[in-house]
């Protein structure tokens, strides 16, 4: 797969499919989405962030780029008392890869372990790429596999993965995240819903690979699933800025976070379910990273913030993506997320 990642921090198991799929406008997938295709036969055209929307995000990047490179180093941590020398990082395209290569980083580093990590798609409702398993699983043992991935929404990829993996045996469904406001797993760097530097854009901090594709005629039977690289805007690159960035912040003797409990982050989205009158949950994307994603790939209705946080930096480029895409905003009180990111739904679209 080519991408601006280099080898030597990530082995990308995806097809190449670069100029086989016309990328479709947002209004145009989120149509199709909502009249019954998968998102994963459809590529996005991508968003070119406003000259204000990247000024944000660099601010955001020196402001919050210490509790990112903290999360990360606590995960790393347990990861490698976990598993061990031989463990093995299988990150989950795209969002989970750069993270992933600063797990690695990090665990290089303090432990010495020269760990492979490979990077592979995981769809929703449609399962993992089981071809990209067994490639994995002809080169290592089942049992030091270890899947990393960015953030916990609502849990839906968690589960998935839990009902993917059970088919492998020997390989653990524990998913290793940054951040789980979700509270749905232990193996994470903070419960808390974190400013995540890179969820704030698309392809240009992700090795400028899209997400992830499966459509028969495209993808075989013995293909990888699929993604596209845009070349075009190798200009606009910060995939590399942000990893390096992150990782000159490493703190190689952190504490644990002090053990905390909440209840689980679906009981906030079932609430605001009731209060909007959303009878589909896959219409409500909770935390930061998922509000990020809505306002980039999708055609929101509404944007939720948590009232304590109204004039939070750590939601400067959310309030600035809604400015910008004329999206209301409405202050509630929320306990696990710090906002959430509401779709339209076809009907008003």
């Amino acid at each position: 797969m080519n991408s601006s990642y280099k080898s030597d921090d990530v082995c990308l198991l995806l097809k190449d499919i670069t100029g086989l799929v016309r990328p479709l406008s947002t209004v145009e997938r989120e149509k199709r989405i909502q009249s019954g295709i998968h998102y994963s036969e459809m590529l996005p055209l991508e968003y070119r962030p406003s000259d204000e929307y990247i000024k944000i995000y660099k601010k955001s990047l020196e402001i919050f780029g210490q509790t990112t490179a903290d999360a990360i180093a606590r995960v790393a941590d347990k990861v490698a008392q976990t598993k061990g020398k031989n463990v093995v990082i299988v990150s989950l395209a795209r969002a989970g890869t750069s993270l992933g290569v600063l797990v690695r980083r990090y665990i290089r580093k303090k432990y010495g372990f020269e760990c492979p990590h490979y990077s592979i798609s995981i769809i929703r409702d449609r399962g993992i790429d089981r071809n990209a398993v067994n490639y994995i699983l002809g080169k290592h043992e089942a049992e030091n596999i270890q899947f990393v991935d960015g953030w916990t929404g609502k849990g839906v990829i968690y589960n998935e993965l839990k009902k993917e993996v059970a088919g492998f045996d020997g390989v653990s469904d524990n998913l290793a995240v940054v951040a789980d406001p979700a509270f749905i797993t232990d193996l994470c760097g903070t419960h808390e819903d974190i400013m995540i530097p890179s969820s704030c854009l698309n392809c240009t901090v992700s090795g400028l690979i899209s997400r992830t594709f499966l459509k028969d005629g495209i993808i075989g039977n013995d293909d990888f699933h699929g993604a596209a690289c845009y070349n075009e805007l190798s200009g606009e690159d910060r995939t590399y800025e942000f990893i390096d960035y992150i990782e000159s912040c490493f703190r190689y003797d952190l504490e644990p976070e002090k053990d905390t409990f909440m209840s689980p982050g679906m009981e906030e989205v079932r609430r605001v379910s009731s209060v909007f009158g959303i009878k589909n949950v896959n219409y409500i994307k909770p935390g930061i990273g998922e509000t990020t994603r809505v306002l980039l790939r999708r055609v929101p209705w509404k944007v939720v913030i948590d009232e304590r946080n109204r004039n939070s930096p750590e939601l400067e480029h959310v309030r600035q993506l809604a400015y910008e895409k004329e999206v209301n905003i409405e202050y509630v009180q929320l306990n696990n997320y710090k906002c959430f990111g509401l779709i339209k739904q076809l009907s008003d679209i």
